[in-house]
């Protein structure tokens, strides 16, 4: 089954949700990065979230960077998303590992560890438009949460979960972003924080096989729900060769002139989907030169 996001609106209520599944997403990331099963967790979460706020942009080549930079061993995590949902991502170190909480589930929080959240959203202006929030706890879910409330003023909830199955595979990941419109009524908020209060985590309704318009109206349980638009998503890297030239070139001559000097063949690798780009001495020094006739 293809991965999903599927958006919804609280009828006459003021509430808005996207629930998403990112199983495919997050187990082609882990394959791509080789990560543990922590490192799946911290990624896929980020991935998932990522995607839902990359589907939520009004532009159609508009596209969403969430960072995380922790102090923890799993180092800095990038996901970038397109408007149409599409994600791709990576984190410092793949390899991180720690014992698992006293409750038995990975202590993603203490692999991200502290520091700040900041997400730049290219929307087709001159500049990004960036916020940032200091992490609350690592755990991703709670760090967005706050993003929205004090960045965006949208009051949010949001759920982010990955399950790694015994084989180190991903058996189930996805969340949900539930957020407020303006004039929302207090009965309204009241019905909504009791729903959350009773709503089982993500990937447990996941795995018993919930489909996302049977999460959201457990999300939304007592209000009338509009099921709206379906998108299909997926882990889509965007790096070409042309993009990888154009980053030389960008280096600068003494850089370039340095590489030519030190290799007789120099190789690019991808950070989001680990393609490597190889190119010769002389393929260089035609990229010196062009970047040269560029001076």
């Amino acid at each position: 089954m293809s991965d999903k996001i599927l958006r919804a609106i609280a009828r006459n209520a003021g509430i808005q949700i996207s629930a998403a599944s990112t199983t495919g997403i997050v187990e082609r990331a882990r394959e791509i990065h080789n990560t543990t099963p922590l490192a799946t967790a911290a990624l896929g979460r980020t991935l998932t979230i990522t995607s839902i706020m990359g589907s939520q942009l009004k532009v159609e080549d508009g596209s969403v960077t969430v960072q995380i930079k922790g102090n923890g061993p799993l180092g800095t995590i990038v996901c970038v998303g397109e408007s149409d949902g599409c994600v791709r991502g990576y984190l410092q170190d793949p390899a991180a590992d720690l014992p698992l909480r006293p409750d038995g589930k990975l202590n993603v929080g203490g692999g991200v560890g502290r520091g700040y959240l900041m997400v730049i959203k290219d929307i087709g202006l001159k500049d990004p438009v960036t916020g940032t929030v200091a992490l609350v706890d690592g755990e991703i879910a709670e760090d967005l949460t706050r993003y929205f409330a004090e960045s965006e003023q949208i009051p949010s909830a949001c759920a982010l979960g990955v399950l790694v199955d015994t084989d180190c595979t991903v058996k189930c990941a996805g969340g949900w972003l539930v957020q407020l419109m303006p004039g929302v009524k207090d009965a309204d908020i009241d019905r909504l924080e009791a729903n959350l209060a009773k709503l089982e985590p993500m990937t447990a309704m996941l795995d018993k096989g919930m489909s996302l318009e049977e999460i959201i109206s457990a999300v939304l349980d007592g209000f009338e729900v509009d099921f709206l638009q379906t998108e299909e998503i997926g882990y889509r890297c965007a790096c070409s060769r042309e993009k990888v030239e154009r980053a030389l070139i960008s280096l600068g001559k003494t850089e370039l002139s340095k590489m030519i000097a030190e290799q007789e063949k120099s190789e690019v690798t991808c950070q989001f989907c680990d393609k490597i780009y190889r190119f010769s001495r002389d393929q260089l020094q035609e990229l010196l030169t062009h970047a040269a006739e560029k001076k």
